[in-house]
């Protein structure tokens, strides 16, 4: 469950809402939200195959110029739109680089599909001759272009089929011809599948260009789901102005059929293919192929089953067909995405990461499925793997210096650390290829990002962009105060206050807990971040408090998964316990406490509310999940299993079968666009609190998703939310 950022409509105000005070957007608090003076950031750094130079889009997007790693310095422009041959754009939005660095693909336009892919009509440029050329001119729009390793062929899918062009001869190869809208998609993944295992393509290319590996993913028998589109405004969709459209999709719930996903191998020379067999039956997610290190006869497979309890990984022949099982990571709850998702083939190894310990860390790999070395270890959580470099050196982020930070650290072959950043705050960092050179990332809640880069010897080259300017803009604005908090079961739970303008710790102050709460995410964490939080504080003299509970991530794979197969209950009772706890403090009424959030924490609000014996008054939800029947079956069935197997953990975790406790001053918002968490969440919420007896207050985006994003539809979100609190606080 992720946010996403699309554009969206004004907002509708329906019954049973009531506001208290005059609508609109609340004077000052877009300087918090969307006109907030934001942290600048380095552009994205395309580098060429050896990493000492790198690619930009400059001149807005008429010119990609070549800059020197080290210095900066301008070296060539490779592209310029107004000098280029056979064919021409306006302007490059997008491009990506062959490996032999000799061509790119670029669009000029692009349509989004889901999360991470997009439909354009791309082109090839080749660097050397300034020659521009269509990719097709059959197919009007590709996804998912993907150039051979040898630069002369490339992949693409169109109208759900995979199409294979050969720059050398101009020709266009069908590999696929049974794609159907609805029924059989190739080479690309489905809703679900791009949604929960943030992928966009299912193709890979042998190392010797002579196979095309691809997933076909069979939708047919997977129900649809259909929700409402409007005329609305900003923009206006006349064609629905009197008759309501419809958008219909695939979507998995839990429990039900999901896309029968299928392994292909395609032979280039021949143009025959194979199909590649597993026997065992019990898998049910294909998540990530590739070819490891340079051997074309090692296809890499990562499968699942259906509970994500058991990943097996496989090498496969796409030559013979023949399948061997390489590694089985299984655990007594879900095994976490990145273990299948950041998988790093090396030339002779395989890095993967595994919480067998208790705590998530690296573990490096023959390609026999040997263990070679521990890479990490200790009682913390690596958040993130950068890969290593020539000398033996593993970079990663990890929270070995608390987990409300994330430090940068490089281990050596003899497995000594060193930390690269600062030891408090939030570091991140992106490497060169070969891990050359980075460009390390730091912030915390009391400094704006600082972008440095660096090469392997820990020299600093330069800092790429400062943002000293906006630490010093909102110096006087409140920072977040990091303390621990007791939890229900005994637990400290870390949680961070804001506190007013010209605090005074003799009054009383109305308190808003503001969560996420998702299984493996977190929130309290010394990061940079101006919003509505700030504001709040500053404006409207609340204090504001977040917390982390149990089922976060950062503390141990036991702390993240005690929420196993019954989401909500321990989160809630931790922010129930953390509500009693701030309400013992001498400055906060306990008698004004709200809590709100956004998607997984829209959720736990109503969870929350509805606890017996909350401390809370008054919530806020925002595109809340109203019952797990109604989300989608990966990210679902990963925390809870199918409701087949665990019916009564389904009804606890369900806030439509809780409304009778909720006597909470409620709000609720939501998108009807909402290709997430489907609008309809909302609606049987509200039917299950009027078959209560119990009204709330209810504020409806036509036309918009998840993100509810754009034409002050974010002003309009927390206006209202502030308003909500306002009038439920009798401020």
């Amino acid at each position: 469950m992720k946010l996403k950022h699309f554009a969206v409509a004004a907002a509708l105000l329906v019954a049973p809402c009531v506001l208290a005070d005059a609508p609109g957007i609340l004077p000052g608090i877009a300087d918090y939200t969307t006109n907030v003076k934001r942290p600048k950031s380095p552009a994205h750094f395309t580098y060429m195959p050896d990493g000492e130079s790198y690619l930009l889009l400059t001149d807005r997007g008429t010119k990609i110029v070549r800059y020197e790693t080290a210095t900066g310095k301008e070296m060539e422009t490779v592209l310029d739109v107004s000098h280029t041959r056979e064919a021409s754009i306006s302007v490059v939005n997008g491009f990506s680089l062959s490996p032999d660095g000799k061509k790119m693909l670029v669009y000029e336009k692009a349509d989004p599909v889901w999360r991470y892919s997009i439909r354009a009509q791309y082109y090839v440029f080749e660097i050397g001759r300034n020659i521009l050329k269509p990719l097709s001119t059959d197919h009007a729009l590709q996804e998912a272009p993907m150039f051979s390793p040898d630069g002369r062929m490339v992949a693409f899918v169109s109208d759900n089929n995979i199409y294979l062009k050969k720059l050398d001869f101009n020709t266009i190869t069908a590999v696929t011809n049974d794609g159907k809208v609805n029924e059989v998609i190739n080479g690309v993944p489905d809703w679900v599948y791009q949604e929960e295992f943030s992928t966009a393509v299912s193709m890979a290319w042998s190392p010797d260009n002579t196979t095309l590996a691809y997933l076909k993913y069979n939708e047919s028998q997977v129900p649809m789901f259909t929700f409402s589109l409007y005329e609305g405004v900003c923009p206006a969709k006349s064609e629905y102005a009197l008759y309501p459209g419809m958008f219909t999709y695939k979507y998995p719930l839990p429990g039900v059929q999901n896309s029968v996903v299928t392994l292909h191998a395609f032979d280039v020379d021949t143009r025959k293919t194979k199909n590649i067999a597993f026997e065992d039956k019990t898998i049910e997610y294909i998540p990530r192929i590739r070819f490891g290190g340079n051997d074309s006869s090692r296809l890499m497979v990562a499968t699942l089953n259906r509970d994500q309890t058991r990943m097996e990984l496989y090498s496969v022949n796409p030559k013979s067909t023949v399948v061997k099982s390489i590694l089985v990571e299984q655990s007594k709850a879900w095994i976490i995405p990145e273990t299948y998702e950041n998988l790093t083939l090396n030339d002779e190894s395989f890095v993967v990461w595994s919480t067998r310990s208790g705590f998530t860390h690296l573990y490096e790999y023959s390609y026999s499925g040997a263990l070679t070395r521990t890479i990490t270890s200790g009682n913390w959580d690596v958040t993130a793997y950068y890969g290593s470099d020539m000398l033996g050196n593993h970079y990663y982020q990890s929270t070995q210096c608390g987990a409300v930070n994330r430090v940068v650290a490089r281990i050596d072959k003899k497995n000594k650390v060193t930390v690269l950043s600062e030891e408090r705050g939030s570091a991140s960092a992106t490497f060169s290829p070969g891990r050359n050179y980075f460009v390390l990332s730091q912030s915390s809640s009391d400094k704006a990002p600082l972008y440095t880069l660096y090469n392997n010897k820990l020299k600093q080259l330069r800092v790429l962009v400062d943002n000293s300017d906006v630490t010093s803009y909102y110096a006087g604005v409140a920072k977040k105060e990091f303390i621990t908090v007791p939890g229900a079961n005994g637990d400290q739970l870390n949680a961070y206050i804001i506190k007013p303008a010209n605090f005074d710790a003799s009054k009383k102050y109305p308190l808003i807990v503001t969560q996420y709460s998702g299984p493996g995410s977190s929130s309290v964490t010394d990061s940079w971040g101006i919003d509505w939080q700030q504001y709040a504080a500053m404006e409207q003299g609340y204090i504001v408090a977040c917390v982390d509970p149990r089922g976060t991530n950062g503390r141990g794979y036991d702390f993240m998964t005690s929420v196993y197969c019954h989401l909500g209950v321990n989160e809630t009772a931790d922010h129930c316990a953390a509500a009693r706890y701030f309400a013992s403090l001498p400055y906060i009424d306990g008698t004004r406490m709200g809590i709100t959030g956004w998607s997984y924490g829209g959720y736990e609000t109503l969870m929350s509310v509805s606890a017996s014996g909350t401390p809370f008054s008054a919530g806020v939800a925002i595109a809340p999940v109203t019952s797990w029947r109604y989300y989608d079956s990966i990210y679902t069935e990963r925390y809870m299993l199918t409701p087949q197997q665990n019916p009564d953990g389904y009804k606890k975790s369900s806030p439509v079968n809780l409304t009778k406790e909720m006597n909470a001053k409620l709000l609720v918002m939501s998108g009807t666009a909402d290709d997430n968490v489907h609008f309809s969440n909302t609606v049987e919420y509200m039917a299950r609190l009027h078959g209560a007896g119990k009204l709330c207050n209810l504020m409806i985006f036509p036309n918009k998703d998840h993100s509810i994003y754009g034409c002050n539809s974010r002003e309009l979100v927390y206006s209202n939310l502030i308003r909500h609190f306002n009038q439920a606080f009798g401020k």
